[in-house]
């Protein structure tokens, strides 16, 4: 390992100062390479980026970067803070080993992977030791003045880690989401199954607003909102609640909208959260006149269609943003097989190429069991993986398929043009705008290397990816010698 290889190590261990990456030499292009079997992990080599006189390897993959073609500005890469998640690194680990982590995964510089970007869950999801929601009254009995609101249960995990998330990155984006309206305001009476009461479309409005308003006083800005987490789904065994689009726009329109605009006018509304299977379900929420002014973008999951379902809805409706809010890497075909280059590919490169603004994997720790858990997914996979044991830290597929991208491309960088996928070769652009460095993320899904040039304007410079790998390019806009 080189020497920036041996300080980032290090920092890893140690914690470092969060400051970004001093801007790469204008002749150089520094590089990062995993290969899906770990043997290399954000390894790093520098390349050398020559004028257009260079003649490149006729064979290999050419990716042409046209930073004129800007696209979206990007938001961040990150995961969310389950309940789960929470759990395992406030108790489980010590206070040397919690900020080491959370340095790692929040910090940026050279000892961190720089998420900017994270999810919460209002209530219980299935990744919760027990299901709960934020206003359980005794008995069940209907509450609709929310005397019996409160985030208590989590103060003890949620909320101290997020703290000390905002500690380390102050700019974290933190949206939330909630899994089920409480027991009393639904026709199943249980968090389990059923939908949510016209009659309590009100008082759901006010427990959504309570829980932004609650986590504000404890210093938490929620910059965001979906109204229910995959809404045509009903779990067997953890909370959820079905609720369609002619009831979303409904609840949209008549009751969050205009309750958030005279409550909190910048919390921004995401509608549908669920899989690419279905785009007629947020089609219908936007096209609704009275929801769709109030819906700021469309939040997507990974778990059924495909990812290119994401541009015609942007393109149907190009005011509103896109964002990937949920996958889970597991132990499940085709992530099974498809290993890191698929996450790479497909939640990274994919989900930007079509649009989207920030990317969220799923839980952004589990333990040694994929837990703790009460329902739904036992083969789900963190990004990092706890020992319950003794804190130590394994870092997932999932983490460098993310870290090749939260590591390099910073907030408000623009996605920038770049050659789509040829010969097994995926690839996306980014152009930073703090510096003017140009990032490009490439993955090789072939089982055999493949050599690549990278054309910017005059300059060009080539590598030879490995089988199954990752890398990230950054190289300075300059032209060289200047």
């Amino acid at each position: 390992m080189n020497a920036a290889g041996l300080l980032w190590a290090a920092c890893v261990l140690t914690g470092c100062a969060t400051s970004a990456m001093p801007s790469p030499a204008s002749d150089v292009v520094e590089a990062w390479i995993t290969t899906s079997d770990h043997r290399l992990a954000l390894s790093h080599v520098d390349v050398p980026l020559h004028t257009g006189a260079q003649s490149p390897d006729a064979a290999a993959v050419r990716i042409d970067v046209d930073a004129a073609a800007r696209h979206q500005r990007m938001v961040g890469f990150g995961a969310a803070i389950t309940d789960a998640s929470a759990w395992l690194i406030r108790h489980r680990m010590d206070a040397a080993q919690r900020e080491a982590l959370l340095r790692e995964l929040f910090g940026r510089g050279e000892g961190g992977v720089g998420f900017d970007f994270a999810r919460l869950t209002i209530g219980a999801s299935d990744f919760s030791r027990h299901h709960y929601s934020l206003d359980d009254p005794p008995g069940g009995t209907p509450d609709p003045a929310l005397r019996h609101f409160s985030i208590a249960p989590n103060l003890d995990d949620v909320v101290p880690v997020v703290r000390e998330a905002l500690a380390v990155n102050p700019g974290l984006k933190i949206m939330a989401s909630p899994w089920s309206a409480p027991a009393w305001m639904k026709d199943t009476g249980s968090l389990v199954k059923g939908k949510l009461r016209p009659e309590h479309y009100d008082a759901f409005a006010r427990y959504l607003l309570a829980y932004v308003e609650a986590y504000d006083a404890q210093g938490i800005p929620i910059f965001a909102l979906t109204v229910q987490n995959e809404p045509d789904y009903e779990p067997a065994d953890y909370p959820g609640m079905r609720f369609n689009a002619p009831e979303r726009a409904r609840f949209i329109g008549d009751h969050l909208g205009p309750l958030r605009d005279a409550r909190r006018p910048s919390l921004q509304l995401f509608d549908w959260d669920h899989n690419w299977d279905k785009p007629e379900e947020p089609l219908a929420v936007l096209a609704d006149p009275a929801a769709g002014r109030h819906v700021s973008a469309v939040a997507w999951h990974c778990y059924g269609g495909e990812v290119s379902a994401q541009t015609p809805v942007r393109d149907a409706h190009p005011d509103k943003d896109v964002y990937m809010t949920e996958c889970s890497g597991g132990d499940w075909e085709p992530v099974r097989s498809g290993g890191l280059t698929l996450q790479a590919r497909t939640l990274v490169i994919g989900t930007t190429r079509n649009w989207a603004r920030g990317v969220l994997f799923w839980n952004l720790a589990l333990d040694e069991h994929n837990g703790p858990h009460a329902g739904g997914c036992d083969t789900c996979r963190g990004v990092v993986t706890i020992d319950s044991r003794t804190g130590a830290v394994a870092r997932t597929d999932d983490y460098y398929a993310l870290a090749h991208a939260s590591r390099f491309v910073r907030r408000d960088a623009w996605r920038i043009g770049s050659t789509p996928t040829a010969d097994g070769v995926d690839n996306v652009a980014f152009e930073n705008s703090d510096d003017g460095s140009r990032v490009l993320v490439a993955s090789n899904s072939n089982d055999s290397p493949r050599a690549i040039a990278v054309h910017d304007g005059g300059r060009v410079f080539e590598h030879v990816l490995p089988a199954k790998s990752v890398a990230t390019f950054r190289w300075n806009a300059a032209p060289i010698g200047r």
